[in-house]
């Protein structure tokens, strides 16, 4: 037996390494081993390590998201009431450490401030969208670290999404099956009519029924509580047939019989949040808390994280099999996309060039231009100072002759005068002379 076991070439014992259930023998024990304890080993590991688990609350203002979560896990959480006026919506996340028991619980709620309060509703998903691809890109990228510390990194993946939706009694609204379709390949949603207690039972029966066809009929996929396993199918399948779960909130207790219980209380009489025939708050409780927590995390991981997981890798060229069905190498991969990359930086730098040519060419001749409109300006000025200079210059030249004319003018007269005077003189003396005589 031990040589048919190893014979054969080295990869077919690798493959039967592989693949253990493949010829694989069972074989007794003739005494006690100890491997029985694995199962005590890993929850002494879990419990001292801890847990987490994520809420988003997604639903209107005023549908009771906040009371709700106080009242499912038996506290009261700080935060501030939202109003109607946000301009958008947007997310809010508030992280808790639960003790119960010997047990520790990281709580993250997230709850949807100002969603359904605008006028134009359209892209009121969006922002609820980005923010659980963020919480996948952040862990995505923590995997991808050379150093990874995975067993100490705050698990931020939203684990359940509880869809509040509210009690009209006549149908969802085109917000509500927009928001879960976009929604439903990223979480696992929960969907719960909030404050059942709004509408009759008659009503409230309908109201699933309608709501159950709609989500078909639009092909929105909620969370189906799993009946693989036998221990919990039974009460599961049960539970699969009770969605939406119609629930109510309240962190007041009253004094009903001899208990003091969590109840609403109004003119007409007293609603008990715990009592199954007043509301399925206690089912809700018991699927999302004390049955499935482990399942909606693990599906959280193996569905909807490797899901976006995958599809971010194919998007930076990441393959199981190249075109021939072949194993795909990592290191081929990284270096097909390092020269993928390298040619892609090369070709735009190459065009950065060209372009930085091109605008220096550009800006060459815009100041050849200038420089040439500066000369001709130039030459114009000059020419027209040349004209000025020369207009002035003969004004000059006539003002000039006009000095000359006038002094010559001027002397002449004033010998004319003084050849006046002269003569003048003279007769005067003669006539002088002849008196004498």
């Amino acid at each position: 037996m031990e040589a048919e076991a190893n014979s054969g070439s080295p990869e077919d014992s690798w493959a039967r390494i592989q693949r253990p259930g493949e010829g694989c023998r069972t074989v007794p024990l003739a005494g006690h081993v100890g491997f029985d304890s694995l199962p005590d080993q890993l929850v002494n590991k879990s419990v001292s390590q801890g847990f987490c688990f994520n809420i988003l609350c997604v639903g209107e203002t005023g549908l009771g998201k906040s009371t709700l979560m106080d009242t499912l896990f038996n506290t009261k959480f700080e935060g501030e009431p939202a109003t109607h006026t946000q301009p958008g919506v947007q997310l809010r996340s508030n992280t808790y450490d639960l003790q119960e028991s010997n047990v520790g619980l990281k709580l993250t709620i997230v709850s949807t401030v100002g969603f359904g309060d605008q006028i134009n509703k359209e892209d009121s998903y969006k922002p609820i969208v980005e923010f659980i691809d963020a919480q996948f890109e952040a862990y995505l990228q923590e995997e991808l670290k050379i150093r990874r510390v995975l067993h100490t990194y705050h698990d931020s993946r939203i684990h359940a999404c509880l869809y509040f939706i509210a009690p009209t009694g006549h149908s969802l609204k085109s917000l509500d099956l927009v928001t879960m379709k976009k929604l439903d390949s990223k979480v696992n949603i929960i969907p719960i009519i909030a404050k059942s207690d709004a509408i009759s039972k008659s009503e409230l029966t309908k109201f699933k029924i309608k709501i159950t066809s709609e989500l078909v009929s639009n092909g929105v996929q909620i969370y189906q509580f799993p009946t693989d396993d036998e221990s919990v199918a039974e009460i599961n399948g049960t539970m699969n047939a009770h969605l939406p779960f119609a629930v109510i909130g309240s962190t007041e207790e009253l004094k009903i019989g001899n208990k003091m219980m969590k109840a609403r209380q109004y003119p007409w009489g007293t609603v008990q949040v715990e009592n199954e025939a007043h509301c399925d708050f206690v089912k809700l409780r018991e699927m999302l808390i004390r049955v499935n927590m482990e399942d909606l995390r693990e599906q959280t991981h193996s569905r909807h994280y490797e899901l976006y997981r995958r599809c971010k890798l194919e998007e930076m060229g990441f393959k199981d099999t190249d075109p021939d069905s072949k194993p795909f190498s990592l290191q081929e991969t990284y270096e097909a996309k390092r020269n993928e990359f390298l040619g892609e930086l090369q070709k735009k730098e190459e065009e950065m060039r060209q372009m930085f040519v091109q605008r220096v060419k550009e800006k060459e001749a815009e100041l050849k231009e200038a420089e040439k409109e500066l000369h001709e300006k130039f030459d114009r000025l000059k020419k027209l100072h040349q004209d000025e200079k020369k207009k002035l210059e003969d004004k000059k030249k006539s003002l000039d002759d006009e000095v000359n004319a006038f002094k010559q003018r001027k002397t002449a007269a004033e010998l004319l005068q003084s050849q006046g005077s002269q003569a003048g003189g003279s007769q005067t003396l003669k006539r002088d002379k002849e008196k004498k005589n």
